[in-house]
């Protein structure tokens, strides 16, 4: 298993546990992502993971997809099945570049990239669900590393708030969340959890 994959599996196995709090009366919760309910996150969620899916075996991402394509999520059952369909087929690929829009990435940067999208969702599906689970700091310093080489300034608006100051120190986990535009310290936990 390489690097990446290994990351990514990592990153879905904090998510799915995540997916294990949802249940239908959460569902209209507000979460950390502005304007989204946790119903709307896990379609959010859905698609971009439909959208790697792609690219790993297309070889492709359409960065506007069919409406057929658009499912709508009403269960975590959905998400978490889509999630852990993605983790075992990545680890039979063959690395070959995937197109994005115009430019051509390495498989390992989209799985890098799957890596993040999930485990700072999973991070959101936590606080809207009402319970409190840091994203794990070994994994947070190699996400906040993949990050700061992904986001940069002019991809930034529109895809992710801008970044929040935060004192040195705070934790990796907190780190990456505020790089990413999350306020982690006004979330005030239902349910306490250590990990």
């Amino acid at each position: 298993m390489s690097r990446h994959s290994a990351l990514l599996q990592r990153a879905a196995d904090y998510a799915l546990g995540a997916l294990d709090a949802v249940r239908p009366e959460l569902l209209s919760r507000p979460t950390p992502c502005a304007k989204w309910n946790l119903h709307m996150l896990l379609n959010h969620i859905s698609a971009s993971v439909a959208a790697f899916q792609e690219g790993l075996f297309c070889g492709r991402i359409d960065l506007f997809p069919n409406a057929e394509d658009r499912v709508a999520i009403d269960s975590a059952d959905f998400v978490r099945a889509r999630i852990r369909r993605l983790v075992a087929d990545w680890t039979v690929t063959d690395g070959r570049p995937v197109a994005v829009a115009d430019q051509r990435i390495p498989l390992s940067l989209l799985c890098a990239t799957a890596a993040l999208e999930i485990a700072v969702h999973g991070w959101d599906i936590y606080q809207a669900s009402g319970r409190y689970r840091p994203i794990p700091e070994s994994m947070a310093a190699d996400l906040l590393a993949i990050s700061k080489q992904l986001i940069i300034a002019d991809i930034r608006p529109g895809l992710f708030a801008s970044p929040i100051d935060t004192v040195a120190s705070a934790s990796t986990g907190k780190q990456l969340l505020a790089f990413l535009g999350r306020q982690p310290a006004a979330v005030q936990p239902f349910i306490a959890e250590t990990t």
